[in-house]
């Protein structure tokens, strides 16, 4: 194998934010959420994660820390949405208060 078949690992975003279930709540009703997928840049990761949102009924959207992660999570919350992100799919790991 030559240097130009080198395989990457696929790079898997986690994205930090806030929802809300309808347009008229309160800042208080608020559900945290972070997001786990792949994706080619920073761009994209955003996008998909929008639009995953929007699919899945909530209204609006409150994206604020996007990073990069370094290998699989140990927490157990995390590992099936890791699993999930590595297969294509966008993760969306809920936080209800």
């Amino acid at each position: 194998m030559n240097d130009n078949e080198v395989e990457m690992d696929p790079v898997v975003y986690i994205v930090i934010g806030r929802v809300w279930e309808n347009e008229e709540a309160l800042p208080e009703d608020a559900i945290t959420i972070h997001a786990m997928l792949t994706a080619p840049d920073d761009d994209d990761a955003v996008r998909r994660t929008l639009e995953s949102l929007s699919s899945q009924g909530f209204a609006e959207a409150e994206l604020e820390q996007i990073g990069v992660m370094d290998g699989e999570p140990d927490d157990p919350v995390y590992e099936g949405a890791y699993q999930d992100a590595l297969a294509g799919n966008v993760a969306i790991v809920t936080f209800n208060q």
